[in-house]
């Protein structure tokens, strides 16, 4: 199964890891990634601690947790590549409809290289 077709289809609970300049590290629940091709994800990221720690350390983690019985999924090891703050494009990247009035002026919309895939659990 393709990155993006696991994406679309399967349900979980995913977590970005961070860590700044310093090496503090953060943990966050986000979304699915955008899967841009099956080199590259992407995530609509606000202006918070995980964001903060992109744009001094490239480099993040992102676990992923299959909604099944046991412990099934994903981990990807993520390098930032490069970032978009366009409104309309974040606007048209969203998955679910805004039940509120957002500004996406304060969202961004970061790309990571995939450098590498390993299952949840093993390997």
């Amino acid at each position: 199964m393709s990155l993006s077709d696991y994406f679309e289809n399967v349900e979980g609970t995913g977590i970005l890891a961070t860590a700044d300049s310093e090496g503090v590290v953060d943990a966050a629940i986000y979304g699915r990634p955008h899967v841009i091709d099956e080199g590259t994800v992407a995530f609509i990221m606000n202006e918070r601690l995980s964001y903060q720690n992109i744009t001094s350390n490239p480099k993040a983690a992102y676990l992923f947790v299959e909604d099944t019985a046991g412990y099934k999924g994903k981990r990807l090891y993520l390098t930032k590549t490069k970032e978009d703050s366009d409104p309309e494009l974040i606007a048209s990247m969203r998955r679910r409809t805004k039940k509120c009035e957002n500004d996406d002026s304060e969202k961004h919309l970061v790309f990571f290289s995939i450098d590498r895939i390993r299952a949840l659990v093993g390997e």
